[in-house]
């Protein structure tokens, strides 16, 4: 098949198309490469104009300032029309979300009308915001969710903008007819499985993918003090809960004075973040998460045990005895108490280290996420 993968936020994509070309799949990937994090893609619809130019890029905020216009949508979608002509033949389209294009809804919707109209067809991934995710989690029905933080008024509406555009009408609009003329909508995990199903959707499940071949295994060794590591991203760090990890830091930094030793970073591109935690034993990655996310299982195939979501959903999911990750939830003290035992247990740091790794290798394997996903479209 020939494939075309529209939008990277994660790793996801890149990681699919390694498993689809594995099968003997021809794969292109379209995208911005997600601002700092600078994801690979074959082709890009980066804003390097409004982005990399300080005086256009003055510009361009001034307008947002004064019209709310904003002109680097404008020039993502004016990108990918320049693309149009390289992109016929395709024997399937995967959109990594409604918003692929991260453009105008109204261009949006015409630019997927012709890209349709020269592919065979097209299905829908929801592995982020979307609008059925947004409605779902603003409806409370869930204990926590990335949205917690808005409904408690905790934070200003400003810090949820990215996902409450979902909910105009406009974005609306193409998420409907996305879903419309999709042959089918795939979920990457349970944070967006769940909603969907409770919103009446019908849904397939499949995994993540993580490319084990290439990621190294490393037993933590702990002969000093046990490290851990916090990768904040500022546009993500109110919806994941940044803020009680680095709260649990300040208090684990005092009680472990001399046993611990507590690495921080800040909106690093991708291919340096990975690097910046290969020493971590820990790695904290987000607190309002009921399933792993992208980041989460690629730490935990390197062997990192990895505070993030894996509630009682996500043991039942993969029927798990033992823990292969560390739930984190939102709240300060619970986190200090898994974090002090980990310190206070090195041996338990090592026996989640090694789970973790054995659960991705059986069920994120690349290869048959790619499978499952030939199957899904294939139907």
């Amino acid at each position: 098949m020939k494939i075309l993968l529209l939008g990277e936020y994660s790793r996801l994509h890149n990681s699919l198309k390694e498993g689809l070309t594995t099968l003997g799949h021809e794969v292109i990937i379209v995208g911005t490469g997600d601002s700092f994090k600078k994801f690979n893609t074959d082709y890009s619809i980066y804003p390097k104009l409004f982005n990399d130019y300080w005086f256009l890029r003055k510009f361009k905020n001034l307008i947002y300032k004064l019209s709310g216009y904003n002109l680097e949508e404008t020039e993502k979608g004016y990108r990918f029309n320049k693309l149009l002509h390289k992109l016929k033949g395709f024997d399937h389209i995967q959109l990594i979300n409604s918003d692929a294009i991260e453009t105008q809804p109204k261009q949006a919707l015409k630019l997927y009308k012709k890209l349709l109209k020269q592919n065979r067809q097209m299905s829908l991934l929801i592995c982020g915001d979307d609008t059925p995710i947004i409605e779902y989690c603003l409806n409370g029905d869930l204990k926590y969710s990335i949205l917690t933080p808005y409904l408690q008024k905790k934070a200003p509406a400003n810090y949820f903008k990215y996902s409450l555009k979902y909910l105009k009408p406009n974005y609306k609009k193409l998420f409907e007819w996305v879903k419309n003329n999709s042959v089918c909508i795939v979920t990457s995990d349970l944070d967006y499985e769940i909603p969907m199903k409770a919103m009446g959707y019908e849904t397939h499940f499949i995994p993540n993918p993580i490319n084990t071949d290439t990621i190294t295994y490393n037993q933590p060794e702990i002969t000093d003090k046990i490290i851990i590591f916090l990768g904040i991203n500022r546009l993500s760090y109110i919806k994941k809960g940044i803020n009680f990890f680095e709260e649990a830091l300040t208090i684990i930094q005092e009680k472990y004075r001399d046993k611990v030793e507590i690495i921080i970073t800040e909106n690093v591109p991708y291919n340096e973040y990975i690097k910046l935690y290969d020493r971590a034993h820990i790695l904290l990655d987000q607190t309002y998460g009921y399933d792993q996310g992208y980041n989460a299982l690629e730490a935990m195939a390197k062997g990192k045990v990895v505070f993030t979501g894996a509630e009682t959903e996500f043991t039942q999911q993969y029927n798990l005895t033992e823990r292969v990750a560390i739930n984190a939830l939102p709240d300060t003290k619970a986190i200090v108490n898994e974090l002090s035992y980990l310190i206070e247990n090195p041996n338990e740091i090592k026996a989640i280290s090694l789970r973790a790794r054995v659960f991705i290798e059986k069920e994120h394997n690349y290869i048959k996420i790619a499978e499952k996903y030939i199957e899904v479209w294939s139907t």
